[in-house]
C-alpha cells in the first residue's frame, strides 16, 4: 500500500515592488542602479559571454554616465543630505550613533566621487583595446572573431584572469556606485508606506502642495499576474492596474485591488 504524499504547503504570493521616478535625475539614478545590479551579477561568472555581456554592461554605464552635471548633482545631493543630519545632533529622540554610521558613509561616498577626475568611467575612454570594442558592441555580430581578433583572444583566457582585467575597469565606476547606493537608500528610507485600494482597478491621490517627492514605489502581490501604469507629477499621481489578455494586449483589472504605496520626498 503506498503512503498518501503530504500536503503540499501553502505557496506564499510574492511581493512585487515598482519604482517611478518624479523626474529625471531621479530616473538617471535608477537606471544606473540597475545597470550596476546586472553587473555584479555578470562579474562572478566564469563564462567568456558572461564576460562580454558584464563588458557590454559597463559600457551602457558610461554612456549613462556621461550626462555633464551628473558628477555635481550627486556631490550636491550628498552635501544636502550631510547637512539636513547635522542639524539632527544633540536631538535625543536621534540615536548618535546611529547618525555617525549615516554621515561616515555620506563622507566616504562624497570623497570618492569627488576624487574621480571629470566624468565617472573618462579614464576608460584611453584605453585603445576597450575603445576598439565599444566602436562595434552595438552593431550586430560586430564582435566577431575575424573582426576582433584581440577581443576575441581575451575571450578564450581563463575566467580569473578576465574578471580581474572587469574589476580593474570597474574601479573607475565603483565610487559611482556606492554614491548611488547611499543617496537611493535615504531616499528610499525617508517615505512611509500606506495601504490603498485601487478600484476598479484605478487610484488617483492628489499630493500637497508645497511638498517635493523624487519617488513612488509600488508593491502588489505577483500571482495576480498585474502590471501597474503608473504616471505623476508634482500635483497628483495615478496608477492604474492592467492584466493581459488571450492576446497579450494589456486591458484594465476591473476589480479592486489593495496595494501599499509609498511616497519618498
Amino acid at each position: 500500500m503506498i503512503a498518501a504524499a503530504p500536503a503540499a504547503a501553502p505557496r506564499k504570493s510574492a511581493l512585487v515592488r515598482y519604482e517611478y521616478p518624479f523626474n529625471e535625475s531621479i530616473r538617471t539614478m535608477l537606471r544606473l542602479e540597475q545597470l550596476f545590479d546586472r553587473l555584479g551579477q555578470l562579474m562572478p561568472r566564469d563564462a567568456p559571454l558572461d564576460h562580454h555581456f558584464a563588458l557590454t554592461t559597463i559600457f551602457e554605464i558610461v554612456d549613462v554616465a556621461s550626462r555633464a552635471d551628473l558628477k555635481s548633482d550627486l556631490l550636491k545631493d550628498l552635501e544636502r543630505h550631510k547637512a539636513q543630519f547635522q542639524t539632527y545632533r544633540g536631538n535625543p529622540a536621534i540615536s548618535e550613533s546611529a547618525l555617525d554610521v549615516v554621515l561616515t558613509k555620506i563622507d566616504r561616498a562624497f570623497s570618492g566621487l569627488n576624487a574621480l577626475p571629470g566624468k565617472a568611467g573618462s579614464v576608460l575612454s584611453g584605453n585603445e583595446f576597450l575603445m576598439s570594442i565599444r566602436s562595434r558592441i552595438n552593431i550586430p555580430g560586430g564582435t566577431c572573431e575575424f573582426d576582433l581578433p584581440a577581443y576575441y583572444a581575451w575571450q578564450q583566457q581563463d575566467a580569473a584572469r578576465r574578471r580581474g582585467d572587469l574589476l580593474q575597469w570597474i574601479a573607475t565606476l565603483t565610487p559611482l556606485a556606492e554614491a548611488l547606493n547611499v543617496l537611493l537608500g535615504l531616499l528610499r528610507d525617508a517615505g512611509a508606506p500606506q495601504r490603498v485600494v485601487a478600484l476598479g482597478g484605478q487610484f488617483q491621490q492628489s499630493l500637497p502642495q508645497g511638498k517635493t517627492y523624487n519617488l513612488l514605489r509600488l508593491r502588489l502581490d505577483g500571482a495576480l499576474g498585474i502590471v501597474p501604469e503608473i504616471s505623476g507629477h508634482r500635483l497628483m499621481v495615478s496608477v492604474r492596474l492592467m492584466r493581459a489578455d488571450a492576446e497579450s494586449r494589456m486591458r484594465l483589472v476591473p476589480e479592486d485591488h489593495a496595494l501599499e504605496l509609498t511616497l519618498c520626498s
